[in-house]
């Protein structure tokens, strides 16, 4: 076997072992979800929809799930009125110490979320922010600033710079340049990022775990009921999960690739 071929024999093979490695475990879940059976087996005996229609009538579960969009929603909206303005300053201006800032734009992404939960936690009390859902949106806003900032600019160094020029020359002020230029060519990336936004803040545990008391989002309703061990509510859950995940992260990918 030539050099060549077995090169290209290791790289299938190593595509297709990680690929195994991702999606089986997805697959068994979204299998086992429609076990009838209280307790997970295989071969399954019996298919049925039982335990969607239970998470249908779950109050808590229920209740959980509107706790996450509520933070999600409200948290990915004030990332964007912030982050939008900063990337494009960024992009456009430049100023000391920017390189610095770029980088530090980065670390609410980078620090592991016990790190930012366990600092807010610590901080919050000598602000006056009490544990709440309120403290989970700031939390979420501080991470979800630095994805919408990063994604933005990297959008805008992709825009044409004439179009703005142009904007000027037919005299059109800032704000009614970036509103009636900048924002329509950039609005697939917006929807991009606002989908991904809304999929990092419905999965986050970490910061939402330091941070919230009374209701508990979607991600810690299920760890609790995990306690109990996974069953077949627990494997409907998160199909329902993944699949909205999925579908909202391949809309994003395909907003961002526009040219």
């Amino acid at each position: 076997m030539s050099t060549t071929k077995l090169k290209n024999f290791f790289v299938k093979f190593s595509a297709s072992a990680v690929l195994l490695f991702l999606y089986v475990p997805l697959f068994v879940i979204i299998l086992y979800s429609f076990n009838a059976e209280t307790v997970n087996s295989f071969p399954i005996q019996k298919f049925s929809t039982r335990w969607y229609s239970e998470m249908a009538a779950d109050k808590e579960l229920l209740q959980s799930v509107y706790s996450s969009i509520y933070i999600a929603l409200i948290s990915t909206l004030v990332a964007l009125i912030i982050g939008i303005p900063a990337a494009y300053t960024m992009h456009k201006h430049d100023f000391p110490g920017k390189k610095i800032i770029d980088k530090i734009v980065l670390m609410p992404i980078t620090l592991p979320g016990i790190v930012t939960g366990v600092s807010m936690l610590s901080f919050f009390p000598f602000v006056g922010v009490k544990i709440s859902l309120q403290a989970v949106m700031i939390g979420h806003i501080t991470f979800l600033c630095a994805i919408v900032v990063t994604q933005m600019m990297a959008r805008f160094k992709r825009l044409d710079p004439f179009l703005e020029q142009a904007a000027y020359d037919l005299g059109a002020t800032p704000a009614k340049a970036f509103f009636k230029v900048i924002l329509p060519n950039i609005k697939t990336a917006v929807i991009g990022c606002v989908l991904l936004c809304l999929v990092l803040s419905l999965d986050e545990i970490p910061v939402t775990f330091f941070l919230i008391a009374g209701n508990n989002t979607l991600p810690l309703q299920i760890y609790g009921m995990m306690r109990r061990g996974i069953t077949p509510e627990v494997n409907a859950i998160s199909t329902v999960i993944f699949l909205f995940s999925a579908i909202a992260v391949l809309i994003s990918i395909r907003m961002n690739k526009e040219k």
